[in-house]
């Protein structure tokens, strides 16, 4: 596979918090690379270094096989990029929009062509002021896309959506993937990632923590499904002790226990309960996701 983007040891630091502390990854031509983390872990800073909007304290990046000091023109021409956050003049049309975009680069696609790949083509005339949040980020991949670029970067491109917006933009995302472009979006959607992702990067606290398929990262906790439970009953402590695994997930008293037998686990669990007077409920029995992988690594939720 063809290596477009590769980063050594980045590092940005603003005082005393290491926003990306040595993270190091690569992309490869033509898949969709997630990179997965909460709030703060450090994504936006990290993807913004690759798009030149701020500069590294250290480490190294590679474009297409070279290694480049700076994100300059050169490389500008080449990526397309979709901000967390947009900001446009309020009274332009969408089509004024974008034909405004495709002045700034030396070659564009059509306008047409950019509204029919987000399906804006009822809204052409519609002023930004009257766009929904979905339409308003539908706006800003097709600018992101104005200049036929080889590599787009999504900076959770679908924060704050409702679900159908959402999978109208996935849609359109993997549409993106399906003609040959190479995404790297960040996100702290579990199911974005996992829907989306030929590849899923997981970083906490500026780091790499994990690297891999859905599957390849799910197989490093060895574990094949979860029992989900509630205890209503305070006086749990001789229950909890009894599983070494079990995990508070969550408020309201939920708990996680990984299991790689479901029914010998089930029964030891209702025997136990039973035993020591304490009542359980709302059991879910499910198959590991990320999740699991995220909460097995850092000790804590990934929307914490």
């Amino acid at each position: 596979m063809e290596e477009v983007v590769r980063v050594a040891n980045l590092k940005k630091y603003y005082g005393d918090v290491k926003a990306v502390d040595g993270i190091s990854f690569e992309v490869f031509k033509g898949e969709i690379l997630a990179i997965l983390g909460p709030n703060g872990a450090g994504k936006t800073t990290t993807i913004e270094i690759l798009e030149g909007l701020r500069n590294l304290d250290s480490g190294e990046i590679y474009f297409f096989g070279k290694k480049v000091k700076r994100i300059d023109e050169r490389i500008k021409e080449l990526i397309g990029v979709q901000l967390q956050s947009s900001a446009f003049l309020e009274n332009l049309t969408v089509k004024e929009t974008i034909d405004f975009f495709r002045g700034l680069y030396q070659r564009s696609l059509p306008t047409t062509q950019l509204i029919e790949t987000v399906s804006l083509q009822d809204k052409v005339k519609s002023r930004v002021k009257n766009l929904s949040g979905g339409q308003l980020q539908r706006l800003a991949l097709a600018i992101a896309l104005v200049n036929d670029p080889e590599i787009i970067f999504l900076d959770e491109p679908t924060t704050g959506l409702d679900p159908q917006a959402r999978n109208l933009l996935w849609k359109t995302i993997l549409e993106l993937k399906g003609s040959g472009k190479t995404v790297i979006l960040t996100t702290h959607y579990m199911e974005e990632a996992e829907k989306l992702a030929d590849r899923i990067i997981i970083i906490d606290h500026g780091k790499v923590i994990a690297k891999g398929t859905v599957d390849q990262l799910i197989r490093l906790i060895n574990k094949e499904s979860f029992i989900e439970f509630t205890i209503s009953t305070s006086d749990n402590k001789k229950f909890l002790d009894t599983f070494s695994e079990i995990k508070q997930i969550g408020e309201n008293g939920k708990y996680r226990l990984p299991t790689s037998n479901v029914e010998k686990t089930l029964v030891s669990l209702l025997e136990r309960a039973k035993e020591t007077n304490v009542e359980i409920d709302n059991i879910v029995i499910r198959r590991a996701n990320l999740e699991d992988v995220f909460l097995d690594l850092t000790g804590h939720s990934l929307r914490d």
